[in-house]
């Protein structure tokens, strides 16, 4: 039963990580600038999603259980 406590309670202690800023690792560099870009992305601009790879849900959800229209292409397997 101790073993089970210490395990839980090093898992627990490691977890809490400190958060500091962003930086390269050793002996790299960030990307380089883009064509047209007068000064090089900032760790935290290269990290934001663009539109395109999270887009909001643009249509409503069923709110209500409602009976499905036939489909044509819904045969069965041959």
């Amino acid at each position: 039963m101790r073993i089970a406590l210490i395990l839980i309670a090093g898992l627990a202690i490691s977890a809490c990580g400190a958060r500091t800023g962003l930086k390269p690792v050793e002996g790299s560099s960030l990307p380089p600038t883009a064509y047209g870009e007068q000064e090089s992305a900032q760790p935290e601009q290269l990290l934001e999603l663009e539109a395109l790879a999270a887009p909001e849900r643009s249509v409503e959800l069923r709110r209500r259980s409602e009976e499905r229209e036939d489909d044509p292409f819904d045969l069965p397997p041959e």
